[in-house]
């Protein structure tokens, strides 16, 4: 089957999740059958479309016409014959219990016609034993959606042991026709990818309150705070459903054994109907203010043991070909809300000492969680999950790509020269997080920032994709994150060059007004062309540039949305030097590293300084006058100090 042969959509269930991914396919353009085994479930279930789409288009994210649209072609029914007799593809969202759901494929299999797939929205359970149950185990996999499905970015698309390629191709094609994001779960392992890493990870919590090595406030505040999750573990826990988290603990204690026991305190607050938030009381008592987690109250024994906890279920997947480290990552999240994925905080901290946490655990308590996997070990000996890339010479993204050099130099090039280097969402978070990597490189000194290919530095937004159907919400958040994204580069702790070749228009000069210096090739065009659009700059072009030309100046350039040859932008102010063509390389690069020569600890107060000093004065003679006075007493100093008297170059480390 290919994806022009997919026109009805089945979805069994009309629950929270049900009623959630038929509306995400209506939305996309696809009829669809929403099923239920009672009238009153399966109207309440059309009654929360209704509801949802209505709410989307009061708040601007999708036209009335759209949301009528979409509502017309969702059709409630209870008969399964008449639910599944005649469509393309059947999502099966039903509770999460095997023998329900095997009553289910029993009954679909019968009327469902040979071309149709299966899919289940199972969080846990085997794709394997549920695909057993139909004619068509080849054409049946998973395809885990994320409460709430109509916000959640993440579809988990899993294969069975029978499961064919081209249901798993297919399958994520379908998904990303939904306008979600799947990521492939190559093997059927309970917990597939984020519940592995988040159940785990509660129950561990869990653990260390029940045997008196931490209190909830003291591991909240940890995961939230320390850790930077969304969330505090058990307020997590709250959210989703103890019993839910108990479940899939459970399934996975009876198929993966007993590191998965589930921890005696977690199994009290299910006997007890301490669900969380949907029974008023779980690890808070959410009639009486809900979560209330201190901030500072975290330790560091409690956030190593979580972290080892989570790098070991990482081992495990990766070790047992589930996933590899880049999938898991992504999933968790998109899934979770991650802010960095479990493999990539596992190699920040280090395997070697999580690793070294989990014996010792081990050792102490005969915990069979605290087992290391196999692979952990393995990893830990190669340098981390990504065989020590954390740290090598080359970091690749999929729109930006990053170079080491030997002068502590990282070349951060845009990379989509066949779009000019136009700014997309895509690359928004790539470059987002190629800047977090630098940061945290000791080995990374400056940055040199430029376009590939000899056309652009970057030609602005990518207004083809922005023009594509998007909400005025969703361009606000776009907005948004293109500000968060370069104030990002613009504040980082060292020097940034941008190299300037071609054209260098609309938010690519935008990008370039958070370079601290700017060197453009005579070939050069710059430019705010946003009026010609009848836009504005959106990525901070109307604030940084009156900073960097005067006010008059900028006005000047928005207002007239005129291109300037890179001459006139040097002598406004905004280009520090413009050299020949074929020398824009070899200067901008030599300008990079004598900055990353330079004192580090100096540069980054002097950035903090200026960027406090903006709009008030004050403020940023204070950070200048402490700083001063920091810096004063380092090894830099001295260093430099040396050098000066002896008549020699400074080595600065700094320190």
């Amino acid at each position: 089957m290919e994806m022009d042969d997919i026109n009805t959509i089945a979805v069994l269930g009309a629950g929270n999740m049900g009623h959630g991914i038929a509306e995400v396919a209506a939305l996309a353009g696809y009829d669809v059958n929403l099923r239920d085994i009672k009238e009153e479930f399966v109207q309440d279930g059309y009654e929360q479309i209704e509801w949802s789409l209505n709410k989307l288009a009061e708040n601007e994210q999708i036209g009335e016409d759209e949301a009528e649209a979409a509502l017309d072609r969702v059709t409630p029914l209870v008969d399964v014959e008449e639910a599944v007799g005649d469509v393309d593809f059947v999502i099966e969202a039903v509770p999460e219990k095997m023998e329900i759901k095997q009553d289910v494929y029993n009954e679909v299999e019968e009327h469902a016609p040979d071309r149709a797939v299966f899919a289940t929205n199972t969080s846990s359970l085997s794709i394997t034993d549920l695909s057993e149950v139909t004619d068509r185990a080849e054409r049946f996999c998973g395809m885990h959606f994320f409460n709430p499905p109509v916000r959640m970015q993440l579809v988990e698309v899993i294969s069975g042991a029978h499961t064919d390629d081209e249901t798993l191709e297919l399958t994520e094609a379908l998904a990303e026709d939904f306008g979600k994001t799947p990521v492939r779960v190559r093997k059927d392992s309970p917990g597939f990818i984020v519940n592995r890493i988040l159940v785990p990870l509660m129950n561990e919590a869990c653990w260390l309150v029940h045997e008196d090595e931490a209190t909830i406030e003291e591991v909240d505040s940890t995961t939230k705070y320390d850790m930077g999750l969304p969330m505090g573990s058990f307020e997590l826990g709250d959210q989703v459903g103890n019993d839910v988290s108990y479940h899939v603990l459970d399934y996975m204690h009876e198929v993966l054994g007993d590191a998965y026991e589930p921890c005696p305190l977690l199994e009290e607050k299910v006997e007890n109907e301490e669900l969380g938030k949907k029974t008023g009381k779980g690890f808070y008592d959410y009639e009486n203010g809900g979560a209330d987690i201190p901030t500072g109250a975290g330790n560091e024994t409690i956030e190593r043991r979580l972290q080892a906890v989570m790098a070991n279920e990482v081992a495990h997947l990766v070790g047992d070909d589930v996933a590899d480290p880049d999938a898991i990552d992504e999933a968790v999240m998109l899934g979770a809300g991650f802010p960095e994925g479990p493999a990539k905080m596992a190699d920040q901290v280090g395997l070697d000492e999580l690793l070294e946490t989990l014996e010792t655990a081990h050792d102490e308590t005969g915990a069979a969680r605290y087992e290391p996997a196999e692979y952990l070990r393995e990893a830990a000996e190669s340098g981390g999950f990504r065989g020590g890339d954390e740290g090598g010479d080359t970091l690749d993204f999929e729109t930006v790509s990053i170079e080491k050099t030997d002068d502590m130099v990282a070349r951060l090039t845009l990379d989509r020269p066949h779009r000019m280097n136009t700014i997309s969402d895509d690359l928004l978070d790539d470059l987002s997080a190629a800047i977090d990597e630098l940061e945290a490189d000791d080995e990374v000194r400056s940055i040199l920032l430029s376009g590939a290919g000899d056309k652009a530095f970057s030609a602005g937004a990518d207004v083809q994709s922005m023009a594509s159907g998007a909400s005025p919400l969703e361009v606000t958040e776009l907005s948004r994150t293109g500000q968060q994204t370069f104030g990002k580069l613009e504040s980082c702790d060292m020097p940034v060059v941008a190299g300037i070749d071609g054209y260098c228009l609309g938010g690519g000069m935008e990008l370039a007004a958070c370079a601290d210096l700017r060197v453009a090739s005579e070939r050069s065009e710059l430019g705010q062309p946003e009026h010609d659009l009848g836009l504005i700059p959106g990525w901070g072009g109307t604030q940084r540039l009156p900073k960097i030309v005067g006010e008059g100046r900028a006005k000047e350039i928005i207002f007239t949305a005129d291109r300037y040859d890179p001459e006139t932008l040097a002598d406004y102010g905004f280009v520090n030097e413009v050299v020949a063509n074929d020398e824009l390389d070899e200067h901008a690069y030599d300008l990079a590293a004598d900055l990353a020569a330079g004192p580090p600890i100096a540069h980054r107060y002097t950035k903090r300084a200026m960027l406090a000093g903006r709009d008030d004065t004050t403020a940023g003679l204070e950070y200048e006058n402490q700083a001063f006075g920091q810096l004063a007493s380092t090894d830099d100093v001295i260093e430099g100090i040396t050098a000066f008297m002896g008549d020699d170059e400074p080595n600065f480390e700094g320190k």
